[in-house]
């Protein structure tokens, strides 16, 4: 079998889906936890939080949020056997400001990358497309839906609070990495 094209979020997705919480509760003076994030926007989840005050700290803290995020359960595991059989895309809605900081977080996580590209943007159909992704791995809902309707791929979609929306068929929840494994491995025998 030739390797899988796999279009893998970062966000959620190889990073913990809690990674803002401790920068979040730090600066605000919170003790939020990830069962409290029912919505993907933050300031929809926390409307205690001033969105434009929550904009401009997150655009500060950024850098530091992503440096300091913890990986997703078993991310390094399964993407490093991934790696030695199929071509894995990152693609993600960073902005090519945190570029080096991306990159320097794989390389300090031990997770193997040959290609990531930073849309900056949470449209994420181009780069799926362009890239001729098998399977796409997604932890915001929306983009799952939309990128399993409009590429007509699978969508991993990693379960969190914030994304537990209905999904159509084509669109499957899993925990983590591990079980998102099985998947592959029952649905393209590899």
């Amino acid at each position: 079998m030739n390797p899988l094209r796999l279009g893998i979020d970062i966000d959620g997705t190889v990073t913990s889906p809690s990674s803002l919480l401790p920068h979040i509760n730090k600066r605000f003076g919170q003790a939020f936890k990830l069962d409290d994030i029912t919505d993907y926007s933050l300031t929809a989840s926390f409307p205690m939080l001033d969105p434009k005050e929550f904009g401009i700290w997150f655009k500060e803290a950024e850098p530091e949020i992503y440096r300091t995020s913890p990986a997703h359960d078993y991310a390094q595991e399964i993407l490093n056997k991934w790696n030695r059989l199929h071509e894995l895309y990152y693609i993600s809605a960073r902005g090519l400001e945190v570029k080096d900081v991306t990159f320097g977080w794989f390389r300090e996580q031990g997770i193997p990358y040959r290609h990531i590209e930073l849309t900056g943007t949470h449209r994420k159909i181009e780069a799926a497309i362009k890239h001729e992704v098998d399977v796409f791995f997604e932890d915001k809902h929306d983009n799952a839906v939309d990128i399993h309707e409009e590429v007509g791929i699978p969508v991993l979609l990693f379960d969190a609070p914030y994304n537990r929306l209905p999904a159509p068929p084509g669109v499957v929840r899993v925990r983590d990495w591990r079980e998102a494994d099985r998947w592959i491995q029952t649905e393209f025998g590899t």
